[in-house]
Order: C-alpha cells, then structure tokens, then sequence
C-alpha cells in the first residue's frame, strides 16, 4: 500500500511539471506576470504569472510564461473581477466609474426593469463591462393599475390585478431576466398576500427573489425584524429564494438581529443571503414612499441628516417640504457605523454597491467608490476584515448567488483555469475610494488595470478608448 501510494504521488508530481513545462512552450494572447494571485474558491495566494487566451484563463504557473503582450503587475493583486448585484448606475458615466472601482459585472437586480428584451437590445455591443438585470415588479404593479402611478403605489390589489401582476412576471422571466426585483418599501399598498404570489411565481421559474424589505424601521409593528421575517418565511414557505438588498440601510440598529436570523435561517435550509455598502448613508427619491409622515420615528432620523444630493445642503422642515414637492434624490445619513461595520465584517454578507446614477457629476460617492472602499479603508487601514474575506465576498459570492440561474457564472468569481478573464488588478498598499460625499464623481485610486473577457478596459489606471467587451448576463430567453 505504501509503495502504491508513493507511485501515486510521483505520478502526481510527473503530471504537474509536465503541465508546467507545456504552458511555458505555449504562446499566449496576453501574460500577467509576478501579480500575486488571490483566488477566493481555492483560498491560492500566491505570486504567480497568469496566461490568458481567448478570454479565459489559460494558465496560472509559478514559472515563466510566453505571452504576445506582457505586463508586469508585480507588487499587485490579480484578484477576480468584482461583481456588483446592485448597481442602479446602468448608464455609460456610471459604468466608467464602476470599471475603474474594478467591477467587471454590474446588474440592476433591486428594481429590475421592463420591457426585459429592449433593455439587454440597448446594451449589446456597446458596454465596457458585463451586464444584467431582474424583471421589474414595480413595473409588472403598474400595468396592473392601467399606468396609474399613486393607486400603484398606495392602494391593495384586487385578485384579478394579483393575477395580471403574475402574468407580468412571467413575461419577464420568459424573456430571460435574472429574477424577480421588488422595492417593497416603495409600494406601501402592496399586500402580504400578492408578495407571497410572487415569491411563489418566481420559485416556480426557479429564480430568485431580490426585494428591498418593506419597513426600514425601529418601531413595532412596522419593524425591519418583521420585514426580514416576512421574507424568510415567503422564501420557505414556496420553496423558493431570497435576496435582500442593502442591509445597512434596511437594517440600521437591527442589523445584528437580522444577520442572526438571516443566517439561522440560511443554515436552516432558507435559501436568503444578503449584502451591504460600506457607507453610513442611503439615498433614494425624495418623494418616495419612505419620507411619508412618520419617517423621522420610522428610521429614527431628522431633517438635518438629510442632504439634498444637487447642492450638498443639509435640509430643515422648510426645504425638506419644498424639496419634496419638487422631487429630486436626498442622501440620509441614518446608518449606525458599529452596525455597519459589523454587517461589512460578517462571512455571510456580500459587498454591493447599490450605485445611483450620476446627474452633473452629483451623486452618492458608493456609485464610484464602493469596493476600493472596501479594500482600502475596512481591510487595510481598520482591519475589519481580511483581504481574502473581501474579495470572496466581491467576487466568488455573488457569483455563486446566480449560478443556479446563469451557469455561466461558474466561470466568473475565481482566478482559476478555464475561468473567464474577468480580472481586478489592485495595488493592496494603495487602493483607496477618492469619491466623497462633496465630490462623487472621483475615480478610486490603486486599480490600474481591469480586464473584461480577457481585454483591457482600464490600464495604467486610464479607459481604454472604444473597447467593449461587456456581454449580457442573461437567462436563456423562452421562444
């Protein structure tokens, strides 16, 4: 036995540096040479030379590869490309700060939109970075209230607008969407009865659910703890999923209750998981449903923690209702640092950005800077978490989250063999969000290069000029 085992080993040990040997003979379209290579499913961490091909990784080996084009990202990591679940910004100037923040996939997954075929035709062949999107709840309500934007809003449906809200669902997911996208805090008419229809809809197309909760809020009933329930408990109840997005904002002084519930129910066979932006504020609409009265007792908030987006003021009673007669985006600075970093550190959160569009050059500094962020202030510089915490949690986990769906995401979250060449490359001592809250539109620091697909799109830290290579993330489509 111990012979045989010995032969084993040797066999082994033939075949790795034959392996090694052939990849250095090989030429390859591109080679990443001495970057040290972080890949969160095999937990490598190494100094490595990364040769790709077509758009895929071809080889990863400890000696000297043979490249066309060869760079030398020594003293950087070759990290996975980030994965943004929750990016809003699906416009061409938030795509240039999202690629330059190394996020390499980015899908609109909380709103969703409609109609799902027009929204992936707009984008094909002219998107620097991977793309994707849920079928709109919002949307599928709307057309079941005729178009009629406040009854969608505020009033309960009847059984026959449940069912065309299905109807709509479904046309969504036929036409190859993600999942299901619910703002339910947004829709305060709508009844526990049509979400639990939903969930059961999008379980039978075995998608899943991904809902901002309906209550962001301290005081009973109207809780995040029975908001995270009600969805744990639709999730279980038809078999399906559940994403819930943003539990910073959702969860504010709750975030540890709910991350304890979350994550029982996980183990438990509940198929939700969550993330979180690295950010103490939120931002949405003003004339949102959220700001009805009440909303100071609700999230335990004032006028002046609101901060009107197109000129940075912090509001009073006055402008708050001037504004909201207006309309127009507020950024809330309502979310408890302990908590949110606590949610940042958990194993079972992933990173999201939820990034809003910019609108001249105004925004909240997450659309730009949310995983630099990450990897810069929480891992390097407050030890929140590790390096390879943080990039499993930008990378391997959302990747995961959608493999059900997408099977093609198997290929994507890992620097491995056979992976697509959707590369993050940083520099660990530097990399560093620059957007703030009084200047958004700043791009993060220590990211010189990302690859989509095996091309450059950032490099030497500059876009690379009429390089598209972003591919839909999509469901196959049903004829």
């Amino acid at each position: 036995m111990m012979r045989d085992g010995m032969w084993a080993v040797a066999a082994i040990l033939v075949g790795l540096s034959l392996g090694a040997t052939a990849a250095r003979a090989q030429t390859y379209d591109l080679v990443l040479r001495g970057g040290r290579v972080m890949d969160p499913e095999s937990g490598m961490d190494q100094v490595m030379n990364v040769g790709i091909t077509g758009g895929s990784i071809a080889a990863i080996s400890a000696g000297p590869l043979q490249g066309r084009e060869v760079v030398d990202v020594s003293g950087h990591v070759i990290a996975p490309g980030f994965i943004d679940l929750h990016a809003h910004g699906q416009d061409p100037v938030s795509r240039d700060f999202q690629v330059r923040d190394g996020v390499t996939t980015a899908l609109e997954l909380e709103s969703g939109t409609w109609p799902v075929d027009e929204w992936y035709g707009e984008r094909a062949g002219d998107w620097r970075i991977n793309f994707g999107a849920t079928t709109s709840y919002g949307a599928a309500r709307l057309a079941a209230f005729d178009g009629d934007r406040r009854a969608a809003t505020y009033d309960p449906p009847t059984p026959e607008q449940i069912d065309r809200i299905q109807v709509s669902i479904a046309r969504g997911l036929a036409q190859g969407a993600l999942g299901l996208g619910i703002g339910l805090q947004y829709i305060p008419g709508a009844s526990r009865v049509e979400i639990f229809r939903a969930f059961q809809t999008a379980a039978a197309r075995g998608v899943t659910v991904f809902v901002h909760i309906r209550y962001a809020g301290l005081q009973e009933p109207e809780t995040s703890i029975a908001a995270v329930q009600e969805m744990i408990a639709d999730a279980a109840g038809s078999g399906g999923s559940v994403h819930i997005v943003h539990i910073g904002s959702s969860g504010l002084q709750q975030i540890p209750t709910l991350l304890d519930m979350i994550e029982t129910a996980h183990d438990g066979g509940v198929d939700v998981t969550t993330e979180v932006y690295p950010y103490q504020a939120a931002s949405t609409g003003i004339r949102s449903a959220i700001f009805d009265p009440g909303w100071r007792v609700r999230l335990g908030g004032e006028y002046s923690d609101i901060e009107w987006v197109a000129t940075g003021e912090r509001l009073d009673s006055v402008s708050f209702q001037a504004y909201r007669e207006q309309g127009g985006r507020i950024i809330a600075h309502i979310i408890p640092k302990e908590e949110m970093e606590y949610a940042i550190g958990h194993p079972a959160v992933m990173i999201a950005s939820d990034g809003v569009a910019f609108v001249n050059g105004r925004s909240h500094p997450r659309s730009a800077g949310s995983f630099a962020r990450v990897l810069g202030h929480y891992v390097r510089e407050e030890g929140v978490l590790t390096l390879m915490e943080a990039i499993r949690k930008m990378t391997l986990m959302p990747a995961e989250r959608l493999e059900a769906v997408v099977p093609a995401m198997n290929r994507k979250g890992r620097v491995t063999v056979g992976a697509d060449a959707d590369l993050t490359i940083f520099n660990p001592a530097t990399v560093l969000d620059r957007a703030t809250f009084a200047e958004p539109a700043q791009a993060s620091a220590g990211i010189p290069h990302v690859l989509v697909g095996g091309q450059f799109v950032v490099k030497d830290g500059e876009l690379v000029d009429g390089v598209m290579p972003g591919q839909p993330i999509r469901r196959r489509p049903i004829t």
